[in-house]
């Protein structure tokens, strides 16, 4: 159920528009949502409707031109890039489809990197969100000795090592197989659990959509209950 404190993550009348030819182009449009501590959202919605968009906004990593995106009580869209990425790093797991891996770390250093950016490294935890990814036999690898798959877990472990607040999903299982598709969904539930985290994430799967306990829909940049 939830929570009836503060929301952990809230869009309220966000708008985002991206140059065209023939003038901006609204992606989204007055797109207002609020995630709470321990409640999971699917979005789902056809390609091109936005969804990327709207993570990218509730992380921080962009703004929106109309609207406000406040995440753990902060007012991203009233702060500089720095302001936000300060925010970000604190608060937020993101899971995008760039792994965005740092070449030069191994995989249990790239696990353990945003933990200890955040203050929060668990050795404890890295252990065993190592294991529950299947990452045990290759912690001394690095990126390019991976397969997409791998490291896709490996974005997946580093996201959740810092025990965010608010955990940002973009397709999380979009390049493995159901079987590891599944595990990774259970590990993100049992987090979600664990922590209280909130957990926001974009889905084409109407499978894994319906294990969550919310499901919205964009379409042509507006958001549709389903």
């Amino acid at each position: 159920m939830p929570s009836m404190t503060a929301p952990v993550l809230d869009l309220s009348g966000v708008t985002k528009r991206y140059p065209g030819a023939e003038g901006p182009l609204p992606v989204l449009s007055s797109v207002s949502l609020c995630l709470a501590a321990g409640e999971t959202l699917a979005l789902t919605g056809e390609s091109g409707s936005g969804k990327s968009t709207l993570l990218h906004l509730a992380g921080g990593l962009d703004a929106p031109d109309e609207g406000r995106v406040t995440l753990m009580g902060h007012d991203l869209a009233a702060l500089n890039d720095a302001g936000r990425a300060k925010v970000r790093g604190r608060h937020a797991g993101l899971i995008f489809q760039q792994f965005n891996l740092v070449p030069s770390l191994t995989v249990a250093a790239n696990v353990a990197i945003q933990a200890r950016l955040a203050g929060r490294h668990d050795p404890a935890l890295d252990s065993r969100l190592i294991d529950r990814l299947g990452l045990s036999d290759l912690t001394a690898r690095y990126p390019e000795q991976l397969s997409g798959g791998q490291q896709q877990r490996v974005a997946i472990a580093r996201a959740l090592a810092a025990r965010p607040d608010v955990i940002l999903a973009d397709e999380p299982t979009g390049n493995l197989d159901e079987a590891t598709g599944d595990a990774v969904l259970d590990l993100l539930l049992d987090l979600v659990t664990e922590t209280g985290a909130g957990l926001l994430m974009v889905t084409h799967s109407e499978r894994l959509a319906a294990r969550l306990s919310r499901r919205l829909s964009l379409s042509r940049g507006r958001l549709e209950a389903s």
